[in-house]
Formats: structure tokens, C-alpha cells, sequence
């Protein structure tokens, strides 16, 4: 039984038949961007035989909806999609039954063509909608008088359900939503983390024109004003008069692996596989990345609406189960008085600041009841505030014996955790709140069980067959710069220096990399993803001075899609990616569109972390607060992908969305390493990263 099925078990909670014939389809996974809501109604449309247009999927909520926690984790299509496909399987046999029961065939004699159940002469009896009557779904799944047969699943394209709206510039998101008697509201921020507010101008922002109210709850400073323009201009009158305190001393941003290793942790032991052995060459080194933010491309917005007794909320969250019961934590109401519908936003794979926006909203509007107040980020904020993924450093010391298997592995690694979702800590995860009671510093991120993944040691495990593994992490329990999720969590970090130290090993032992691994890999998948990597990008084919071709490859989490990527780069006065070939295997491909969707815009995204993107900070607050400080690659920058797609029809369905960041990353590395003979192993590849390992090799 899924799991979202052993919680949410009504198949009323799921799924309802219209009169109309429509079927309207209740998930808890909401839509990012990324596609979800067209691969379960296609799964939907395809278990019970109807036509892909009469599954209309309904965005979540928290009334409404069953509660499948997080958005994350490379989990949708797998989770979800398992229910979609059970809940839908048994619900057409339901429908079975009654057809039999209504004509006294048995069941097995009753078939169903395009959502029409038969008679075996052909016989009309009735369609979803005119049988609804005489069935009753508010059953639980699991009944064993079904015998339950799922359609044989054959993987295509439907058409996005989301699309059209966004091509045609339709509203759609979040920031579109308009109401009667709207207020519109921004946050003042402290000018500094750990800043209090010592005093502002109230009454005077309170009498400019449009302007509703002025906010004050501790350090908690807003405005609400009638009209957007209106608000912009108070908040930055009030901003420009009020006087904080100096705040925290952030990390020194030029020594920031030092702090990582020297600051208050905690130890936890992995994997100890027992005592080293000095092997015929042995390779130790040292790899990191910087804080990456988010950078979605439209900054966090909510609404929030509170009638004096019931709050609802409209939010772009990828938990907006979580998110209502932590609202309502905060607020001291009922749990069931908070309701969180979604709405989408700019897509951002992580916890970036859609649930502070939502606090936010949620808590102004309780100060203006009956009325609806929308919160919008500025861009500053969006850059200095929301949850960073966060910076990491690894020790990795591998060696091989005279025959060149790789005999030992050992993996330092140091990193604050991986999530501060609302939640995971019982007070102050949300901006807003922790604002308003005066919290200096936030409560430190925590990592996700082994069931789920891990968080800073995702991946920190070798997938590849090696007979001693030694895996330590240091958590961080200092946080002055805020962190959580972000896409792929440890992964990327722990990927990339894995795949290093891998070529690192091939190299000292004269083995081709991709020989290296294929010999250290006993799982088919895995060796048919990485061999078919090579052979599309003509692997082992001369290349250009100047330019390099690498290699590396990922099973995400050890347990979920499989991944090889090769990358050609060139190397002259900058890096610049020409071209990334992609082998993966997600197990059954549900909507093969989707899937290449997924792996070319998270190929695009690891490619801007590889080469640009790094939070930037000096010993007061965060200084990247725009595109010039923070860039991104642009479409000029953009390489080529090519995604190759190994369709195991007959296996569970795996997730695609977190496959690329880590073996991308690893793959740009190496390549460079084969264009330059110079091995970087500090994130991102910038021209000041590349000339300090040049000058620091012998």
C-alpha cells in the first residue's frame, strides 16, 4: 500500500465523479512547474480508460486534499503516483460492480471502453457519470472482495494541463490573484540579521496617502496601504527612518571553510566499514561549495484572509500542510482554523521564501480582519532572505590496490542541515515569527532521516562496489546565515567530490574513467545508463586543444533514478559548456515529455551552479541581492542537452526532478580537469576559482 495511501485511505478524499462525467482528481503534491499535475491525471485517465481531458486535477488543499507532506525529494511520481494509480484502480472496479450488479452479468463479464462500462454483446449500461449514482467511493482502498488487474502502462506525451495559461499570459500565478477591497502589504526588514528594532517613524508613514496601518510586533515591521505603489513608498519611508541594533557577525566570507570546520557541530557516524589500509595509490582532497540561493525568478507572494475566527491562506508552498499547521502554531489558533490553498508561484525546488510570505500575509491579516492582504517580496528581500542551500565542505581519501579496485573510502564532510521547513522545528522556522518574538538567531537546520534520503550526507555513501566506506558528518548547530532545502541537498556537494575523486583514482592507475566505473558498478541499470552515456557522446573521440570531455555518474539517494552525464567544455579565458549528454533511468516513464523536462532544466540549473552562482556576504549581511551580484547563466550560456531515456516500463516509477545537480556539476569538473590538467575543486567554476588552482598545483 503507498504510503500517502495508508494516510489518506478514502477514495472520496481522492477522487469525485461528476453528473458532467468529469472526474475530478485530489492530490496532496502540488504544481511547481515541474509538470505533476499532468503525469498524475494522465496516470488518472489511463487506470480508469477515459480521455485525458475528463481528469481535471485540482490544485491543493488543506480541506480538501489529502495530506501528502512535502513536495520533495524526487518523490511525486512515486508516491503519489503509485495512490493515483491504486486509488483509481479500485475505483473502477467499483464502478465494475455496479454496472454488474445493475444488470446481473457477473463482473468479469463487464468491459469498459473509454469510460463506458458493456455488456459482453456490446450492450450499452452506463458511463462513469451515469453509473455514479449507485456507487458509493466513500470507501476505504484495500478491498479485497476487488480483484484488482492495473492497465498495462505504456508511456507518451499529454499535453501540459498548465501551459496554455502561461504561453498565453492568462493569470495563472499567485502574484496574479486580485480581490475586492485588497490591501497590499510589505515587510521592513532589519538591515542586518540579528538587528532589532529600536524605534521608527509609525505615525508618520501611518498618515501617508493610501496607507491603512502600520504593523509593529517586536522586530515585525509592515505597512498595509490600499494600493501596491502606495505600500512601496511607505515601507521605504519607514525603512529609511527606523533604527535598528548592529545585529550578528555573519562568517568571514574569504575563510568560509575554516568556519565550517571550527564551528559548534554535532557528530554523526554514517557508515564505518573498520580500519583503513594504505592501498598502491591513494588520493586525498579537499572539495566545497558556497551558500546558493533559490534565485527564483519571481520574487515570494501570498495572501491571507481572516474572518475573525478562520484564516485561509493562498500560498505557492511546497508544503502547505506543514505550513497551516505552523501558522497556526504561531498565531495560537485552532489547527483546523487555518486552511492553505496553493497556488502556483515561480517554481523554486527547495524551501525558499514562499512559506515567510505566507507568515507573513497570515499575520497582517489578522491586524485588518475581513479583509484579504497580499504580501510581496522585493527582489532584495528575496536575495537576503530567504533559505540558502547551505555551504559545504568534504574530505575525501580514497585508495586502490595493485589490481586498481578501490579498496577504501573515507568521507569527512561538514555542512549546517539540510531543512528548516516549517515543522521541523516547533517554533521560529518563519521570518515573521521569529521576528516578532525578538529571535536573534533562527533554530539550525536539521537533516532528514535515512528513510528519507539524509540531507547533508545524501550521496555521501559511494553507490559503487568498495569494500571499506567510512562516512562522518558535522552538523552545524550555529546558523547566522539562514539555510535549508535546497534541490538535491547534499547530493550536489557529496556527488561531485565522489566523482573527482573517482577520475582522480582512474588517472593515477592509467584507467579510462569510464572503465574505472563500470568495473566498481555490479548494478545492470547503472552500468546501462553510464555505457550509454559514453557511447552517445562519443567517448574517447579526440577533441581540440583547449578543449576537455568528463564524465561522472549518480544513483540519487542510492535508492532512486539512475544518472550519467558526460559534458564537453571549453577552456580559454572562461569556462563555457558546450554540450551535456544525458543517459537516466526513472523506472517506468509515465509522461516521456515530462521526464526530459525535468532533466534538462535541472542539467541548466547545476550548469549556472558549476559556473556563476554563489551567495556573496560580507561580516554585517548579505551583499548578492540582485542579478548583477548574483548572476545566473543567461541563454547564451545555456549549453546543449541531450537526454537519452531508458524506459523500464516494467519497474517502479523513480523521480527526475533532483537527478542532474550532483553528476552535472561532476561531469563540468572533469572536463575541465581534461582541458586544463588542472583539477578545481572549490564551487563555482569562476575564473578567480580556475587561476587559484593553477597556481596552487606544483
Amino acid at each position: 500500500m503507498p504510503a500517502s495511501l495508508q494516510a489518506n485511505p478514502w477514495i472520496s478524499t481522492w477522487l469525485t465523479v461528476g453528473e458532467n462525467g468529469m472526474i475530478m482528481l485530489r492530490v496532496g503534491k502540488v504544481e511547481l512547474g515541474q509538470g505533476i499535475l499532468t503525469a498524475l491525471a494522465q496516470i488518472a485517465a489511463h487506470e480508469l480508460d477515459v480521455a485525458p481531458e475528463m481528469v481535471r486535477p485540482e490544485a491543493t488543499n488543506t480541506l480538501s486534499s489529502p495530506d501528502e507532506g512535502l513536495t520533495a525529494g524526487s518523490l511525486s511520481i512515486t508516491v503519489s503516483g503509485a495512490a493515483v494509480r491504486r486509488v483509481c484502480a479500485e475505483a473502477r472496479e467499483l464502478f465494475r460492480r455496479a454496472a454488474a450488479r445493475k444488470t446481473g452479468l457477473d463482473m468479469k463479464q463487464i468491459r469498459l471502453m473509454s469510460g463506458v462500462f458493456t455488456a459482453p454483446d456490446g450492450a450499452h449500461i452506463g458511463s462513469y457519470a451515469e453509473l455514479t449514482g449507485l456507487v458509493d467511493l466513500h470507501v476505504q482502498v484495500g478491498d479485497t472482495s476487488l480483484e484488482i488487474e492495473f492497465a498495462s502502462t505504456a508511456s507518451k506525451d499529454l499535453a501540459r494541463l498548465d501551459l496554455p495559461d502561461k504561453v498565453f499570459g492568462r493569470a495563472r500565478f499567485i502574484h496574479d490573484l486580485d480581490f475586492d477591497g485588497m490591501l497590499h502589504a510589505r515587510i521592513v526588514r532589519p538591515p542586518r540579521p540579528g538587528a532589532h528594532l529600536d524605534d521608527a517613524p509609525l505615525d508618520r508613514v501611518s498618515a501617508m496617502p493610501g496607507v491603512e496601518r502600520v504593523v509593529r510586533g517586536g522586530d515585525f515591521l509592515a505597512v498595509l496601504a490600499r494600493r501596491e505603489g502606495q505600500a512601496t513608498s511607505a515601507a521605504e519611508a519607514l525603512a529609511a527612518g527606523a533604527r535598528w541594533s548592529a545585529g550578528i557577525e555573519l562568517p568571514p566570507s574569504d575563510d568560509i571553510e575554516n568556519w565550517l570546520r571550527t564551528a559548534q557541530s554535532e557528530i554523526d557516524v554514517i557508515r564505518a566499514d573498520g580500519t583503513r589500509h594504505d592501498g598502491n595509490a591513494t588520493v586525498a582532497a579537499t572539495f566545497s561549495r558556497p551558500y546558493l540561493a533559490h534565485a527564483s525568478i519571481g520574487p515570494s507572494c501570498a495572501i491571507a484572509r481572516f474572518d475573525g475566527e478562520r484564516l485561509q491562506v493562498w500560498s505557492h508552498s511546497q508544503g502547505v500542510f506543514t505550513l497551516g499547521r505552523a501558522i497556526a502554531a504561531a498565531l495560537e489558533l485552532p489547527a483546523d482554523a487555518v486552511t492553505v490553498q496553493h497556488v502556483e508561484g515561480a517554481g523554486s525546488y527547495g524551501h525558499n521564501g514562499a512559506d515567510d510570505a505566507a507568515m507573513d500575509a497570515a499575520l497582517l491579516a489578522t491586524q485588518a480582519p475581513g479583509r484579504h492582504v497580499r504580501v510581496l517580496w522585493s527582489r532584495a528581500d528575496e536575495m537576503s532572505w530567504e533559505p540558502f542551500g547551505p555551504a559545504m565542505v568534504a574530505d575525501v581519501t580514497a585508495s586502490v590496490d595493485e589490481n586498481g579496485t578501490i579498496t577504501d573510502w573515507s568521507h569527512q564532510l561538514w555542512s549546517n542541515g539540510h531543512t528548516a521547513r516549517p515543522g521541523y522545528a516547533p517554533r521560529h522556522t518563519m521570518l515573521a515569527e521569529a521576528h516578532r518574538a525578538g529571535v536573534t538567531v533562527l533554530p539550525a537546520s536539521v537533516d532528514p532521516p535515512p528513510a528519507r534520503g539524509y540531507g547533508s550526507a545524501r550521496n555521501a555513501e559511494p553507490y559503487y562496489d568498495i569494500a571499506r566506506v567510512d562516512v562522518t558528518v558535522h552538523r552545524l548547530l550555529e546558523m547566522p546565515i539562514r539555510v535549508s532545502s535546497l534541490r538535491s541537498l547534499g547530493s550536489h556537494l557529496n556527488t561531485f567530490a565522489q566523482e573527482s575523486v573517482i577520475d582522480e583514482l582512474a588517472a593515477a592507475t592509467g584507467r579510462d574513467p569510464v572503465e574505472m566505473r563500470l568495473a566498481h558498478l555490479s548494478d545492470p541499470r547503472a552500468r546501462d545508463v553510464l555505457s550509454t552515456a559514453a557511447a552517445e557522446a562519443d567517448w574517447g573521440s579526440p577533441l581540440p586543444e583547449g578543449r576537455g570531455r568528463g564524465v561522472a555518474f549518480c544513483r540519487y539517494k542510492n535508492r532512486g533514478s539512475y544518472c550519467a552525464v558526460v559534458a564537453d567544455v571549453e577552456a580559454t579565458d572562461r569556462l563555457k559548456v558546450t554540450r551535456l549528454t544525458i543517459a537516466v533511468d526513472v523506472g517506468r516513464v509515465v509522461n516521456v515529455d515530462g521526464v526530459r523536462n525535468q532533466i534538462e532544466g535541472g542539467a541548466v540549473q547545476a550548469t549556472s551552479w558549476a559556473l556563476f552562482e554563489q551567495v556573496r556576504f560580507d561580516r554585517q549581511s548579505i551583499t548578492s541581492t540582485d542579478w548583477e551580484s548574483y548572476p545566473i547563466a543567461r541563454f547564451d550560456q545555456v549549453p546543449a542537452v541531450e537526454v537519452h531515456l531508458l524506459d523500464r516500463p516494467d519497474e517502479p516509477s523513480l523521480g527526475a526532478g533532483e537527478a542532474t545537480q550532483g553528476p552535472v556539476t561532476a561531469a563540468i569538473g572533469n572536463a575541465l580537469a581534461d582541458a586544463l590538467g588542472v583539477r578545481v575543486r572549490t564551487l563555482p567554476f569562476t575564473p578567480d576559482n580556475i587561476v587559484a588552482a593553477i597556481n596552487a598545483t606544483p
